[in-house]
């Protein structure tokens, strides 16, 4: 069975993703309600709604867990340089995190960026600990909030209202300045930058902000 890549019109590389919210268990308060980095989700609106775009991230639901999944997505990643993984969903699972992790030490050709919330999660600490020790893997865990808070890690990402509301400790994205693209930077890939910090961008994000403000 084919690998089903994605691409993110402002990603340099592909990504391998899944559908969002229902794949994504620490999206969600112990109440059940949002946290609010995830109200606004961009892969909840736009293209993502559409029966195609939908169609492989289903899919993949399921793919990841063949037997010959891991070799094949090595095979996948070839001529990939770097790839992120999840432009929507995140790693649900425990055996999807251990076989993520295989991808990434038998690719050492490829600079992987992993955005995630399952940090939350015990379970998931040491594996996330094994990918985040790999030379080529950026495993950037992602803060809840969208005023700046930072949370604890070796690389994080948080949500900003503005470009303004950053602080020193944070690099942030400057996709906003090239509509949206991430050009030449590569600052998400990089374990020098400690903290990437997103100015706030859609419909619902921005109404969200004015909401909470």
């Amino acid at each position: 069975m084919a690998i089903r890549l994605s691409k993110a019109s402002k990603m340099p590389c592909p990504s391998w993703s899944l559908e969002a919210l229902t794949t994504c268990p620490a999206s969600k308060r112990r109440d059940g309600t949002l946290v609010d980095a995830c109200k606004g989700c961009y892969a909840t609106q736009g293209n993502y709604r559409f029966p195609n775009v939908k169609a492989p991230r289903l899919e993949n639901q399921e793919d990841w867990k063949r037997e010959d999944w891991v070799q094949d997505m090595v095979q996948e990643l070839d001529n990939h340089r770097y790839f992120r993984w999840f432009d929507s969903g995140d790693m649900y699972h425990i055996k999807l995190a251990h076989k993520m992790l295989e991808v990434m030490a038998q690719t050492p050709w490829v600079k992987h960026w992993l955005p995630t919330r399952m940090h939350k999660f015990a379970k998931f600490a040491s594996v996330i600990s094994d990918m985040q020790a790999l030379p080529n893997v950026i495993v950037r865990l992602s803060s809840d909030g969208i005023h700046g808070e930072i949370i604890e890690g070796e690389t994080t990402s948080t949500i900003i209202p503005t470009p303004d509301h950053a602080t020193n400790a944070m690099t942030v994205c400057e996709a906003y300045t090239r509509a949206g693209k991430c050009g030449t930077c590569r600052a998400c890939w990089d374990k020098d930058t400690k903290v990437v910090a997103y100015p706030a961008h859609g419909r619902s994000m921005i109404k969200l902000l004015n909401i909470a403000a």
